[in-house]
């Protein structure tokens, strides 16, 4: 998708004057202006403490809001419960269930939103073939190695088509050479998507690797932004 397609229309997700304070009163996010076309993948950089994690949970509603708004798709969601919001998030640790199997860890979020057993059949094989991982279906998660793990948890996430994906640093616990074949893969699959997505790291190779645009943070606040 090119950068002029990509700016017509509303912004998928927009951060206006973002600020969240700790209930200890620090506020690690300070004044954060932020747009996203629909399909921009963005990474956020910077510094441990910079605030970068904070601002992934205060767009998917897990941090309250001190001041500023969040937009998805030109609408207002600040106020919206987090399961109402249509964000998904990847955590560091994929915190996937251990009691369920590949495929039916890809098909919580569809189980929960009670779509059709055929409809989440099918929405499940797509995800799989996506991921490549058709073939481990029916494997226990505690069997797959830690790429295969981050893949499920990315494939879990995805699969209730998410308006907005957020990435908090998913592949920092892999070494070097897998992480960087897992970002190239990971932006393959938001490209073949059309996810738009929020992606947090502190690997700037990661970051050029896997985003169409780098964001640095410092101090809770915007400091540069660069395409890829």
């Amino acid at each position: 998708m090119s950068q002029q397609q990509r700016t017509q229309g509303a912004a998928a997700l927009e951060l206006r004057d973002l600020w969240v304070r700790y209930p200890d009163g620090t506020q690690p996010v300070r004044g954060v202006d932020l747009a996203l076309a629909p399909g921009e993948i963005v990474a956020l950089v910077g510094a441990s403490g910079s605030g970068k994690s904070t601002v992934l949970r205060g767009i998917a509603g897990l941090e309250q809001v001190h001041r500023g708004a969040v937009l998805l798709g030109g609408h207002d969601v600040t106020a919206v419960p987090v399961h109402r919001r249509g964000v998904g998030m990847v955590f560091q640790d994929g915190q996937l269930f251990p009691h369920r199997s590949v495929a039916r860890n890809i098909a919580y979020g569809l189980e929960a939103a009670r779509l059709p057993r055929n409809e989440r059949q099918a929405r499940v094989a797509r995800m799989l073939e996506l991921v490549d991982l058709v073939e481990h279906a029916d494997r226990p998660v505690q069997r797959l190695s830690g790429g295969q793990a981050q893949r499920v948890a990315l494939a879990r996430s995805l699969a209730p088509a998410p308006r907005v994906l957020l990435l908090d640093e998913p592949l920092s616990a892999l070494d070097a050479d897998l992480r960087g074949r897992l970002a190239r893969q990971v932006r393959s699959i938001l490209q073949d998507t059309g996810t738009t997505a929020v992606h947090v790291t502190h690997d700037a190779a990661e970051a050029q690797t896997l985003a169409d645009r780098t964001v640095r943070l410092a101090e809770g606040r915007l400091a540069e932004s660069s395409p890829r």
